[in-house]
């Protein structure tokens, strides 16, 4: 684990976009296609408007989500909605490398929708998961004390009672979310500085989702000072 601290929320948001800029183009470079699990949130989509073409051939670029809200496709509150608004069209990235989450008015129950999303998810591990953290600790739609942070089998499942609105949710688990080669942790504010030192910390995932998050190569926090102001000095 390493942790990597910008001074303010506009400089860790310009960070976070050069990085994946540069991530992708490494991935790229490889001769690999990059697959991405994208996370929503402010800071999220404040680095998202940031991102630049560069070096990476976005059209050569998959992007999953790591939960979405299970409103009508297109509504603002959805998380792919807000990544197509703030980059994926501006850079030209192609429908079917969009690989948004089933919406609400499809044919499908939730728990169907969610395993067929799970069906959909690479074999080989992601090249990179973004999760943003919540003031209480969350990851995705993993809520403290919900049983669907104990989910060993399943990929994908759905959420009835989320305690953040929009209540229902479809979210990716820990057996997919860390089946990744690397994943960062982007949170910035003050209002979740104890969330972090939490995770960081080391504590339980019923307590703190985001302590569990982990990826088999890399795992890493991007953090404002805000964010990191109670982690120890």
């Amino acid at each position: 684990m390493t942790v990597d601290i910008w001074p303010d929320a506009d400089s860790l948001a310009q960070g976070i976009a050069d990085r994946l800029v540069e991530h992708l183009a490494s991935v790229q470079a490889d001769g690999r296609t990059p697959s991405v699990v994208l996370t929503g949130g402010t800071i999220a989509i404040a680095a998202y408007e940031r991102i630049q073409a560069g070096d990476v051939d976005w059209s050569s670029v998959d992007f999953y989500w790591g939960d979405e809200r299970f409103v009508p496709a297109g509504h603002a509150d959805r998380n792919d909605q807000q990544a197509r608004d703030a980059f994926l069209t501006r850079l030209g990235v192609p429908e079917a490398r969009i690989h948004a989450m089933p919406a609400h008015g499809c044919s499908e129950s939730m728990a169907e929708a969610a395993d067929g999303y799970a069906a959909t998810l690479p074999a080989d591990p992601f090249d990179l998961v973004l999760h943003g953290v919540g003031p209480d600790g969350h990851i995705a739609s993993l809520f403290p004390g919900f049983p669907q942070v104990h989910e060993t089998t399943r990929r994908a499942v759905e959420v009835f009672d989320s305690p953040k609105p929009p209540p229902q949710r479809i979210s990716l688990t820990y057996p997919a979310l860390n089946h990744a080669r690397s994943v960062w942790l982007i949170v910035s504010g003050e209002g979740k500085a104890e969330a972090v030192a939490r995770a960081v910390g080391g504590a339980d995932v019923d307590s703190t989702p985001a302590a569990g998050a982990a990826g088999l190569d890399e795992t890493v926090w991007l953090l404002d000072e805000a964010a990191a102001s109670k982690l120890p000095a």
